[in-house]
């Protein structure tokens, strides 16, 4: 039987490095628009941090939704309809506010500096964003196989289909069976039954 605490540090695991690949992409992207760092004279977002932030993390946001789906949580399965796209966006947007709290809180003290803004939004804020999003995805969004509730309906959807199996197959079996009754002779047979030998 499966260890759960193992178990736990697998997808722990796999989540991080997933999550830092995204949080690369994404600090790259954010340092670009706040900074620009040499690439441009004036950065296009250097005034709204804020909205660099979230246009930085959306592409990370991405990269995250497949590696978590596809990799983090393999062993998971998840019951929504749209495979969890949008409860895995909603998360995120939700647990985003955090990181912004941080990085408004620095800015609001006077601390606008490169190093500022990523100790407060990509250290402390995105730290404590992961943790959430890690809990809440477990719980919400991907589902241990054996969890009763993905069961059920994994249970519901197999009986659907066979229920919208069920009538095509019997007007095909009836239809075989109206076939043979047709093609069956009709009437009193043409000629006598043959009578009986004699003893």
């Amino acid at each position: 039987m499966e260890n759960p605490w193992q178990r736990f540090r697998q997808e722990a695991g796999r989540f991080l490095a997933v999550g830092f690949v995204a949080t690369v992409v994404a600090l790259i992207l954010f340092n670009f628009l706040v900074h620009g760092f040499g690439a441009m004279d004036s950065a296009w977002f250097n005034d709204r941090p804020e909205l660099a932030y979230v246009l930085a993390n959306g592409v990370g946001m991405v990269i995250s939704f497949r590696g978590t789906k596809v990799w983090a949580f393999r062993d998971r399965r998840t019951n929504h309809v749209d495979g969890g796209v949008v409860a895995f966006v909603v998360i995120n947007l939700a647990t985003m506010l955090i990181p912004m709290t941080c990085l408004g809180i620095s800015r609001g003290l006077g601390l606008d500096d490169p190093i500022s803004d990523n100790v407060s939004a990509n250290v402390v804020g995105l730290a404590l964003a992961n943790a959430a999003r890690f809990f809440l995805f477990r719980e919400f969004v991907f589902l241990r196989v054996d969890d009763p509730e993905l069961v059920l309906d994994l249970e519901l959807a197999t009986l659907h289909e066979h229920t919208h199996e069920i009538p095509a197959m019997t007007e095909e079996v009836l239809d075989q069976i109206g076939d043979g009754v047709s093609e069956r002779p009709t009437g009193r047979p043409t000629s006598d039954p043959a009578p009986p030998r004699a003893p």
